[in-house]
């Protein structure tokens, strides 16, 4: 089975992306937050992959890290939630905000989340409370969170989702390490790149 899939993005829309790969062009069920997380049409990116494969369809899911991956399988957990309705709960609500409202045993607020409901949202919190990863960490490595902190504080003054941020300045980092005239830059210079790469990216 494949884990991931990485191409030109060919197409962004409402719970769905197109990307090529070698000729051929991926059709894939994807969160409408995790497209938010991914550049723009006609860039490269990597999508974390999943295959739903049934006697009636077969249907593909991607997200944009494997950890957004990994709360779409815990979803996937709690009777009477299906891929389909995974893809619609993770599509209305961040999985930080998401994660936070389970922690806290809001069951108010989950009953609001679009495709919830109140009894689903007591499965939900029977099955997933105390139960899930997610956290502000993971999204960047702490050396790197520590080196572009300044780019993050930026970009969440300006009202960005925090989480969001350290995602795409992660994401940059990485595509940017390989770049030779990227590294020879100061640190100023690096973080005014980075903060621009973003702003275009997120917006």
């Amino acid at each position: 089975m494949f884990n991931s899939i990485q191409g030109v993005i060919t197409g962004k829309f409402p719970k769905q992306i197109f990307i090529e790969n070698n000729g051929i062009e991926w059709d894939i069920c994807i969160p409408d937050t995790n497209l938010e997380l991914l550049p723009v049409v006609g860039q490269t990116a990597r999508v974390y992959t999943w295959l739903n494969h049934t006697d009636k369809s077969m249907d593909l899911y991607g997200f944009a890290t494997a950890e957004e991956r990994s709360l779409f399988f815990d979803l996937l957990k709690v009777d009477g939630i299906g891929a389909k309705g995974a893809v619609k709960i993770m599509s209305s609500v961040s999985s930080s905000q998401l994660t936070a409202v389970l922690e806290q045993g809001d069951l108010a607020r989950l009953e609001k989340i679009p495709g919830v409901g109140k009894k689903t949202a007591g499965k939900m919190l029977l099955a997933l409370k105390g139960k899930l990863t997610l956290s502000d960490t993971i999204a960047v490595p702490k050396g790197k969170k520590a080196e572009y902190a300044d780019v993050i504080l930026s970009l969440t003054d300006m009202g960005y989702d925090k989480r969001l941020a350290e995602q795409k300045i992660a994401e940059l980092t990485e595509i940017l390490s390989n770049d030779e005239s990227f590294g020879s830059k100061n640190q100023t210079e690096k973080e005014e790149i980075i903060f621009r790469r973003a702003l275009i990216e997120l917006a």
